[in-house]
């Protein structure tokens, strides 16, 4: 989980000043869920449209593009430990100018998402002294969860699909391997996409593949693409679909596909209000608004 080059030495030394940057939004939203704000991060303004939550206080600077961020903005900041991921090693020989580097990866090929976020917030913790907190918010993540799935209990072994529209012709779809599908499976649902994924999500997939999942509760995450409501409300062939003709969608708020406990916590909280107030989230004649 941790590099090797990132020893307990790089932790921030105890009564110090906590002064820590992220490129990375997983471990972004960590820090955020454990109480800790950072003194730079990379991509805000988009972070907030996706993620949504944890809220990112105004006093942290945007050093901009997570891949290609602004050096000079980050070294203004003034870090004394920066977090990355196996998304962004080519940038690290520039980052390690700065500040010493922990490169902690929630997204491995073949690893539990879930699993390696709570690893995630736990090595956060040794790092900053949080211990504490990074055991506060995994706690809680799972206690969330398990709420949920007491309350959802009655529709246990559902399945459901989780998908974003590509465009009205085609869509991605998250698998087991997703932070989506692990979150679902805690809910006590089953995930209706048993195929094998890419990297925990498969696109494109035309949209026609929908008709073999006939049973299925989808779940459609925003943003939507701009043509795609007003197309699909007049598609014979998603109107066809049975899902549709039953009224067995919902639409939810965005949810990063990328993100760690926090986006775990969000992304069940709202499908727990989709399942139980279906009439109000599910809507015949395109189920799209």
């Amino acid at each position: 989980m941790a590099s090797a080059s990132a020893q307990a030495q790089d932790a921030v030394p105890e009564g110090a000043a906590l002064r820590v940057a992220s490129v990375d939004w997983a471990l972004l939203e960590t820090l955020l869920g454990m109480g800790i704000t950072p003194v730079a991060a990379a991509e805000l303004v988009l972070f907030r449209e996706v993620a949504v939550e944890p809220p990112v206080p105004a006093s942290v600077i945007d050093i901009g593009l997570r891949g290609a961020p602004s050096f000079e903005a980050l070294r203004l900041a003034r870090p004394s430990l920066i977090f990355s991921s196996n998304y962004y090693t080519q940038i690290e020989p520039k980052l390690r100018l700065i500040a010493p580097v922990e490169t902690i990866s929630v997204y491995r090929t073949g690893d539990p998402p879930f699993q390696r976020a709570e690893m995630a917030a736990e090595r956060i913790g040794v790092l900053t002294g949080r211990e504490a907190a990074a055991r506060a918010l995994i706690d809680g993540v799972n206690a969330e969860l398990g709420d949920g799935r007491r309350r959802l209990a009655r529709q246990a072994g559902r399945p459901v699909m989780v998908l974003n529209l590509g465009d009205a012709r085609h869509f991605r779809v998250f698998g087991r391997d997703s932070l989506f599908g692990e979150v679902l499976a805690r809910l006590g649902f089953a995930n209706a996409w048993g195929e094998r994924t890419s990297y925990a999500a498969s696109a494109p997939i035309g949209l026609e593949s929908l008709a073999r999942f006939p049973d299925a509760f989808l779940v459609v995450l925003r943003p939507l693409p701009p043509d795609a409501a007003r197309v699909l409300s007049t598609s014979a062939l998603w109107n066809a679909l049975p899902n549709i003709r039953d009224g067995r969608i919902a639409v939810l708020d965005s949810v990063d596909p990328f993100g760690g406990l926090p986006t775990a916590a969000r992304f069940a909280r709202l499908l727990t209000a989709a399942l139980l107030d279906e009439s109000g989230t599910a809507r015949k004649g395109g189920g799209l608004g």
